[in-house]
């Protein structure tokens, strides 16, 4: 039987390079995020669609940081902002982490890259001059308030993840923008455009052992998931390592009617009273 992954395919590339091609970007964002944390690069942009495991790999760098450093007696300051900012909230969090020992990572904070305050501050947090000095120069009892200067000098680390890609951004204002954040810094697209990237991303990770690693599936329920994940690729809301667990938790709350589940849960209006 053919699955939809493969009918999808229009790349030349083998599923083995395609995995090998993933495997080395995402090699590349743990290379990167180390060299962040020791302030050999200071700022990186990862682009990626959304549920491919970005977040996991830098969280996974700083939690291996941070143990190393208490081993060793020193200490990295970070911390992962999630969700939508304010200029103003951006002002604060950069200063909060502006010394040299300080990463701070901006994580689904899209709301700053289409607002032009906030991308002004980002591109002085990321600008590649000796002294990056930021400033607020409108007044703000907040800053009052929690003693914040107006202005600073910022020697920390950024990381910002997006599930955007800047090349297809439509607005020519916010892409000028984008493109002076992208000279200032270093910009690493994870490069899985396709149904069938992200389809064997998920399939690289089951190979690892580490996508069910929190469930107690035997080999062949875990290429059952996988198999069911590929024939119905059209179907799903999305294609991630996040469906797969949602598949995944449906098939232990009932391993005979879990594939009805995730028909009704999981796939698109419209395919959800499809037998398979």
């Amino acid at each position: 039987m053919v699955d939809q992954v493969t009918k999808l395919a229009t790349s030349s590339e083998s599923d083995d390079q395609i995995m090998e091609r993933i495997a080395t970007r995402f090699q590349i964002l743990d290379d990167m995020t180390r060299a962040a944390i020791a302030g050999d690069i200071r700022a990186m942009i990862v682009s990626g669609p959304p549920g491919v495991g970005k977040s996991y790999g830098i969280e996974r760098q700083l939690d291996k940081a941070n143990l190393f450093d208490r081993i060793a007696g020193r200490k990295v300051k970070s911390e992962i902002f999630k969700g939508a900012s304010t200029a103003l909230g951006l002002y604060m969090s950069l200063f909060k982490y502006s010394e040299a020992n300080c990463v701070a990572v901006f994580d689904d904070c899209d709301t700053i890259l289409s607002d032009e305050v906030s991308l002004n501050l980002l591109k002085g947090a990321l600008d590649s001059s000796k002294r990056r000095r930021i400033s607020w120069l409108g007044e703000s009892y907040a800053l009052r308030k929690e003693d914040v200067p107006n202005q600073f000098d910022f020697k920390g680390t950024v990381i910002f993840i997006t599930n955007l890609k800047f090349d297809q951004i439509r607005s020519q204002k916010i892409r000028n923008h984008l493109d002076a954040l992208q000279s200032r810094c270093h910009y690493l697209d994870l490069t899985l455009d396709t149904m069938r990237d992200k389809f064997l991303r998920i399939r690289q990770i089951a190979n690892t052992g580490q996508l069910f690693e929190n469930y107690d599936f035997d080999q062949k329920t875990q290429e059952l998931i996988i198999d069911y994940l590929s024939e119905n690729a059209e179907q799903w809301r999305e294609m991630s390592l996040r469906m797969a667990l949602k598949v995944a938790d449906l098939y232990r709350v009932s391993n005979t009617n879990w594939q009805a589940l995730a028909r009704a849960t999981c796939m698109k209006p419209g395919f959800d009273n499809l037998e398979k």
